[in-house]
């Protein structure tokens, strides 16, 4: 993408109305636009973001068996009524009628829905377990809207729900969306602890919040530093093995770490005192056991070995899309803008052409340019007639991961500079061994590239020139 061609509507200015970092750095680099309280416009840059969230989502989500499907954002009121959930719910629900007088809701969370499509087309043990899930924007009317996409009243989250015929199976599930969930997080180059937390109107006894440690998190949390030593890595997980997922849990869960809810000063107090901390904390999901909550309430039913009805055992599981690119930047950002991870990044690298019609430097970026899209990588490159001050500007304030200027002075000697957006160092090298280098960071995940990557780079670029 050139930049010349591209919509992105940054503002040099600090929005007044924002009031954390993510809400002010969303607005100045063009991510979102605000249409009303708590509902937000995603401009193109902000929409690659989510995209690339939700992708990590789904892989992950896949990779542990789950089945992706997709549920309506407006629900009959009946299904909720047999819940017992329409009239608790609260104010939070946006409630309507449509021409035909019929009482509906924007889906604040799909538990009854879920519930129904279960108990409309499963009817034997034999077709247990299931977990089903879907990403779809929800409705939530927060009383007071605030701190941008972190506290929205529209929000895009993944909600999974399984059925299993035991209790034991249901913890089996609940505990393999932890592991899932801690490898979802990682990719995104976040640590989120799972903390006991509270259920809430969803209900249940077994529940666990993903938090984010940040100054501006709502939530206050108290827990034994030893947790944040804890890193899940690239192990190999077989989803379906008992044991391990346990074993995992029970390794990211047995430090203490609490949200105030279900603070205990008494268990916090035995944690050695050069340990114990207290900070603020950003939910980016959640997950619950609730067993047969909906299940009996609902009738989902299916016919067990012994040939009765039995109630499924059931859990919901929740991650916010949208919530989740704030809570990145407020961990990840420096006084010039955001710093993206590589994974969630909306471009792979910056190309920052110094002198915008000379001949040699445009023909230099538009091989720099070619060649990384050869291969598979999406670079922006500014090809602006503008001063180079704001180009950095600009590259700095979007926080793409890697940047490349390309200047006369350094094409007489045969090289470009490489720019690390985290720690600022740069680096001069040929243009195709920054393609190389590049290309190997989003390949390997090393700096060092492998030989397959050096080949294809050298090739990429050589065909562009």
């Amino acid at each position: 993408m050139r930049l010349t061609r591209y919509f992105l509507p940054v503002l040099r200015e600090n929005p007044a109305e924002a009031q954390i970092v993510s809400h002010r750095l969303m607005l100045r680099a063009g991510m979102i636009k605000q249409n009303a309280a708590g509902i937000y416009s995603w401009l193109p840059l902000g929409f690659r973001v989510l995209r690339r969230i939700e992708n990590i989502v789904h892989e992950e989500q896949q990779r542990a068996g789950h089945i992706p499907m997709l549920m309506p954002t407006l629900q009959p009121a009946d299904l909720w009524r047999e819940s017992g959930r329409y009239d608790a719910y609260g104010p939070e629900m946006l409630r309507i009628r449509d021409r035909q007088d019929r009482d509906m809701l924007y889906g604040p969370t799909n538990e009854e829905m879920i519930t129904d499509i279960f108990r409309s087309h499963v009817g034997s043990y034999k077709d247990l377990p299931l977990t089903l899930y879907h990403i779809q924007w929800k409705f939530r009317d927060e009383m007071r809207p605030r701190f941008g996409v972190m506290r929205g009243r529209e929000f895009f989250m993944k909600d999974g729900y399984n059925f299993d015929l035991t209790k034991e199976d249901a913890l089996h599930a609940y505990n393999r969306h932890l592991v899932s969930y801690l490898r979802t997080y990682e990719r995104m180059g976040l640590q989120a602890i799972p903390m006991r937390a509270d259920s809430g109107p969803i209900g249940g006894d077994d529940t666990h919040e993903f938090l984010v440690l940040a100054e501006t998190g709502e939530s206050e949390v108290f827990y034994d530093s030893a947790v944040t030593d804890l890193t899940f890595g690239d192990r190999a997980i077989d989803y379906d093995d008992v044991a391990q997922c346990a074993a995992i849990m029970e390794e990211f869960t047995t430090k203490y770490a609490r949200t105030d809810e279900t603070h205990d000063e008494a268990l916090f107090n035995a944690i050695p005192e050069e340990r114990r901390r207290t900070a603020r904390g950003i939910e980016v999901g959640q997950i619950f056991y609730f067993g047969t909550k909906y299940s009996e309430a609902m009738g989902a039913t299916v016919q067990g070995p012994d040939g009765k009805p039995t109630p499924v055992h059931m859990g919901s599981h929740g991650i916010g899309v949208s919530r989740l690119l704030g809570a990145i930047i407020e961990a990840s950002h420096d006084d010039k803008g955001i710093i993206w991870p590589e994974g969630v990044t909306p471009f792979h690298c910056g190309i920052v052409n110094l002198k915008q019609g000379d001949a040699e430097a445009d023909a230099a970026c538009d091989a720099l340019y070619a060649s990384l899209k050869a291969l598979g990588l999406d670079p922006l490159y500014d090809d602006r007639d503008e001063r180079a001050g704001g180009k950095f500007a600009t590259m700095d304030l979007i926080g793409l991961p890697w940047r490349i200027t390309v200047g006369p002075r350094g094409l007489k000697n045969g090289v470009v500079e490489l720019t690390s957006r985290r720690t600022g160092e740069s680096e001069e090298l040929p243009p195709e061994e920054a393609v190389k280098k590049v290309a190997a960071i989003y390949y390997s995940g090393a700096k060092e590239p492998g030989e397959h990557v050096e080949m294809m780079a050298q090739r990429a670029f050589h065909t562009y020139i």
